[in-house]
């Protein structure tokens, strides 16, 4: 991971954690948030996103509503770092939209993998039939996710 910390003034702190606890806010509400113009806010929540400090806007669904009764974190270890074998394995995690996230690690496993599956029958499928054959795969692990105490939450944004 690349430290490509950009500074950024209070005002523009304020504003990314405003949209980040709601991102329908308006140019007005953000004006008001900031103690700027609406013209003022937007033109600086554009800056930012033209920066890339802003990736884009999202939802967040609740997986119990979908039917995704199962979350659980997937260690791999890889058997081999053939470069061929890799990309491929990399493809096939892209691919699978139970995979919600994937990380490369330090230590003893190779990839984190987060999943959501309706049932672990499906995790199941996923571990035995998809990940685990794969040639570049020695060792998978699971631990599923038995309560979720703290939920996904905002990044910490500082002016440091």
């Amino acid at each position: 991971m690349h430290n490509s910390r950009t500074p950024i003034d209070e005002t523009d702190s304020r504003l990314l954690t405003a949209l980040q606890q709601n991102a329908h806010l308006t140019t007005q509400e953000l004006g008001e948030i900031l103690n700027l113009s609406p013209s003022q806010a937007g033109r600086r929540r554009q800056r930012l996103e033209a920066e890339g400090f802003v990736l884009g806007y999202t939802a967040r669904l609740s997986a119990e509503r979908l039917g995704l009764a199962v979350q659980a974190f997937v260690q791999v270890q890889m058997a081999t770092h053939d470069p061929d074998k890799v990309r491929t394995f990399a493809r096939v995690v892209q691919l699978r939209p139970e995979v919600t996230s994937a990380w490369t690690l330090t230590g003893e496993a190779d990839y984190l993998l987060r999943v959501y599956c309706e049932d672990l029958s499906a995790l199941n499928v996923l571990i035995h039939q998809v990940l685990l054959p794969h040639p570049a795969v020695a060792r998978v692990q699971s631990q599923i996710v038995m309560d979720q105490f703290k939920p996904d939450t905002h990044l910490p944004v500082s002016t440091t």
